[in-house]
């Protein structure tokens, strides 16, 4: 599912495109994604991009604004006689639109966006502006790793929390940073990366750490994340920025995917496990 990196690349792609347009009509091609009335947003001027944790927020000038998860196969690509002109992914999209496309957002000087999801996971919502972050999605996401600028107001994971967070928790460490509730924006890949990095072993439990091992995470997660949205993401599946393009941090993970694969930092070869249902990749040599 795309990460923090992944959906700040989409915010910032949308705030460079999507920004000051005009929705005229949307094209519902599947009704279950779209929740609300189009008509309380037709006419409406997009004013901003937003992101809380893995999700996005369209505000416009008409007191109502679109909420977004993309979940695991959701892609927002917007398309213009500019923009027209830049080859998409054929691996992650082929053409636009195509048959996963669910959603067409008819713009203004004949733009458009569409949102395309092959497992049809996603969502996306009117909402009264101010009554957006009401949502439960919104409303219960944790802090923030401070590697991008925030939603104004919303809390930002500082080393205090991070300690806390994990000194008062006998969860598995690796399951407790990835979930959304405790910390915003964290997902698998970058998990991960960042556990190796730090050389913490992700079937530890969270309270087994010392303070300096936490600080080792914290600075990890932060560098790790960093890199991702360096990257413009990850491409692992099938997210793609605004233009319909690779990310490239899947050339770049330390050690997710290399299951079988010798650890870069001693030689031995990578293990791999589930925990909590979700692919595990560590170094039993390093990561202790």
């Amino acid at each position: 599912m795309p990460e923090l990196p992944e959906v700040e690349t989409l915010k910032l792609g949308l705030q460079k495109y999507l920004v000051g347009h005009k929705i005229l009509d949307i094209d519902i091609l599947h009704p279950k994604i779209f929740y609300g009335d189009k008509a309380d947003i037709l006419s409406a001027k997009v004013t901003d991009i937003k992101r809380v944790g893995k999700g996005l927020i369209i505000e416009l000038d008409n007191g109502f604004c679109l909420a977004i998860h993309i979940k695991l196969t959701g892609q927002l690509i917007y398309r213009d006689l500019k923009t027209s002109k830049f080859a998409v992914s054929k691996e992650k999209v082929g053409t636009i639109p195509n048959k996963f496309t669910h959603l067409i957002f008819q713009l203004d000087s004949g733009a458009k966006l569409y949102y395309n999801d092959q497992r049809r996971f996603g969502w996306i919502k009117v909402v009264k502006s101010n009554e957006v972050m009401n949502l439960p999605f919104f409303k219960d996401m944790g802090p923030e790793p401070s590697v991008a600028k925030a939603l104004e107001g919303r809390p930002i994971l500082t080393l205090e929390k991070f300690r806390d967070l994990l000194s008062k928790s006998k969860t598995i460490v690796k399951p407790l940073i990835m979930d959304q509730k405790k910390i915003g924006g964290i997902g698998n890949i970058y998990a991960n990366d960042a556990l190796f990095l730090a050389r913490i072993d992700p079937r530890r439990k969270a309270n087994s750490l010392s303070s300096s091992e936490i600080k080792k995470i914290y600075g990890a997660i932060h560098t790790v994340l960093q890199k991702g949205l360096d990257s413009g993401g990850a491409s692992e599946l099938t997210f793609v920025n605004v233009l319909g393009q690779d990310g490239g941090y899947q050339k770049h993970t330390l050690i997710y995917g290399k299951r079988g694969k010798v650890c870069p930092n001693c030689g031995k070869e990578i293990k791999f496990v589930r925990i909590g249902g979700r692919g595990t990749y560590y170094c039993e040599n390093c990561q202790k």
